[in-house]
């Protein structure tokens, strides 16, 4: 299992990070030791001094595959739900300075949270789904795949030119605009279409 990551896939939020809005999907990765177990505490990480949230969508891949096409990408996923991708804010903008890769960023321990995974039936449309996230009971995060750069189909499609894709892997597929900061104490939780996913403190 891997986590297959898309950065900069809504407008507003590479804009809100001073980013260039991509051409075509910035992808990054996760090693499975980054999922933080289900119901397991979540430690504010000692290496950093700005930790940021950032809710999103994820897919589960339920078919191996290779070269997909769009056309027929819709049957290689058969759940999502809403997640996060923790972002050690201060030491990516020294990695981007240097012109170096995000992992020591991004791809640590524990900094990969799954909701609780739905079902998606072959009628769902996925190109108009609602999710949000709040921080200690207020919203802070509010995004629908409609408004993805890329949508879901092209990910599987364009990530699967690269990297085989086996049952079991997940992709985070971008985080809208309102990432922020969170610090001990805080409670985050993540929805999927007003369904709550996820909840835990940051401690």
């Amino acid at each position: 299992m891997k986590f297959i990551c898309i950065g900069r896939n809504y407008a507003e939020h590479a804009k809100e990070l001073g980013n260039e809005v991509p051409d075509e999907p910035v992808i990054f990765m996760k090693p499975r030791t980054a999922l933080l177990q289900y119901n397991a505490p979540f430690y504010y990480p000692e290496f950093t001094n700005e930790l940021h949230y950032e809710c999103e969508l994820v897919i589960r891949i339920s078919k191996n595959g290779k070269y997909i096409s769009q056309k027929t990408a819709r049957k290689y996923y058969d759940s999502i739900t809403v997640g996060i991708d923790f972002t050690a804010r201060d030491i990516q903008n020294e990695l981007k300075k240097k012109g170096l890769p995000w992992e020591k960023a991004k791809a640590w321990d524990n900094s990969a949270v799954i909701g609780k995974f739905k079902p998606l039936a072959p009628e769902v449309d996925v190109k108009n789904i609602n999710f949000h996230m709040n921080k200690n009971g207020e919203l802070v995060q509010k995004g629908n795949s409609g408004m993805m750069i890329h949508n879901i189909d092209k990910i599987v499609s364009y990530v699967s030119n690269y990297f085989s894709l086996n049952i079991g892997d997940m992709i985070f597929t971008g985080t809208p605009a309102g990432v922020g900061e969170c610090v001990v104490g805080d409670e985050l939780e993540g929805f999927f279409e007003g369904e709550s996913l996820f909840k835990l403190m940051v401690q």
